[in-house]
């Protein structure tokens, strides 16, 4: 005969391993062991949508999608570790949003890709960074003040910072015109 205390934990056993198996085990921080299995990827448009003309707000900085051009600009850090880049972000219909940019500091430059996948059901939007991230909630279907999806905002956090550079550190209006005409 089975006591009742392992068939407690017979039953929590196999409730955990359900819900661990359909991507509903949540941690407390609102990491998820993956999203539920009919998420669905997000489209292009969908991130386009969800991305352009905002600025993400980091620690120490943010990045800022422009819709012009997808451009991609954004610092990070102060003092002797402040940085800057410029570059393009890109979507595609896999659900992946990256932004790719030359980073530059004090201590030189050098070209950075990070690419974040998504995945939707109803309102609800999953994010993780690639390749290999953790997938967490990004936006909750109602508002939850702790997402990460409340630091994209529309005001351009990343221009004023860019403009302390002054013209010698940051890319001027002539050399950009000099690229757009060599493409």
């Amino acid at each position: 005969m089975i006591s009742t205390r392992t068939a407690i934990r017979a039953t929590a056993g196999t409730i955990l391993s359900v819900l661990a198996f359909a991507g509903i085990a949540r941690a407390a921080d609102g990491e998820v062991s993956a999203p539920p299995r009919d998420a669905r990827t997000m489209s292009a448009v969908e991130l386009y949508m969800l991305y352009q003309d905002r600025s993400w707000q980091w620690s120490d900085g943010a990045g800022r999608m422009q819709s012009d051009g997808r451009r991609f600009t954004a610092w990070s850090g102060s003092g002797d570790k402040f940085a800057w880049a410029q570059g393009r972000w890109t979507v595609n219909d896999d659900g992946l949003m990256c932004m790719v940019a030359q980073w530059h500091s004090a201590s030189g430059s050098g070209p950075d890709r990070t690419c974040f996948s998504h995945k939707r059901l109803g309102d609800t939007i999953y994010q993780r960074k690639g390749p290999s991230g953790s997938w967490y909630v990004f936006k909750h279907a109602s508002h939850v003040a702790g997402d990460e999806f409340n630091k994209l905002v529309r005001e351009d956090l990343v221009s004023g910072q860019l403009e302390k550079l002054g013209p010698a550190k940051k890319p001027s209006q002539e050399a950009k015109s000099n690229r757009s005409k060599q493409s």
